[in-house]
């Protein structure tokens, strides 16, 4: 996953959920925020983030904010970038080789990431990003998400009539030591996560080497949940 022309500034403040505030280029500038989550602990004044030029003139706001400096640690933080990453792991067989790769495919009640066949396997995988890291360890969510156990009981449910079923968290960092739920902040989605472990469906995390420019699929975390 490649970005177009990168710029480096100073994080001021986050008004609401979808811009934020930087100095760039000693210019205060008004930037797009690509992940609506909370990410107090990443969005903090004076962190140096990098911001990505957008490629719409008409746009209100000429640049992107898709990543940011936690001490030495460089974080993505586009939410797009997950499935984008996913889908570069998964074509190089990251969950075995699968002829047909589907995005997006409604299931239940639910629209999943992926679905990959092949002429005698099916398996629905759903993707979730992580920047939430504490002490070399990362976790999700960061807030409660309902979305994200109905995801997993879906998954369970596609389980229980025979077919594959995984959800893969995509690390938005490297240097990490294991995945966790984050039961402090959900419980209800790490009890969710559990049982569909139980159930059979694959649970499996990677982490990202990260660029200011550029992300690519790194290698598999330890899952302790």
């Amino acid at each position: 996953m490649k970005y177009g022309y990168v710029a480096d500034a100073v994080f001021l403040q986050r008004p609401n959920r979808f811009i934020a505030q930087v100095l760039l280029h000693g210019q205060e500038e008004t930037v797009h925020v690509k992940n609506t989550g909370r990410c107090k602990e990443l969005l903090v004044p004076g962190a140096k983030v990098y911001l990505e030029k957008g490629k719409n003139p008409a746009r209100k706001t000429a640049w992107d904010l898709i990543a940011v400096e936690k001490g030495e640690r460089l974080i993505n933080m586009d939410s797009q970038l997950p499935n984008k990453v996913a889908e570069e792991w998964l074509v190089q067989g990251g969950f075995g080789h699968f002829s047909q790769l589907f995005r997006e495919q409604t299931w239940g009640a639910s629209r999943l990431d992926f679905c990959l066949k092949d002429s005698h396997r099916i398996k629905y995988v759903e993707v979730k990003g992580v920047t939430l890291e504490e002490g070399g360890r990362v976790y999700f969510p960061d807030a409660p998400t309902a979305r994200g156990v109905k995801h997993l009981e879906e998954l369970t449910r596609i389980r229980q009539e025979g077919m594959e079923a995984a959800v893969l968290f995509v690390v938005q960092m490297d240097g990490v030591t294991a995945f966790s739920p984050n039961d402090a902040t959900d419980p209800a989605f790490g009890d969710a996560l559990r049982r569909a472990k139980d159930a059979g469906v694959e649970i499996a995390a990677i982490d990202c080497l990260v660029r200011p420019e550029e992300v690519t699929p790194g290698q598999r975390v330890p899952v302790i949940l």
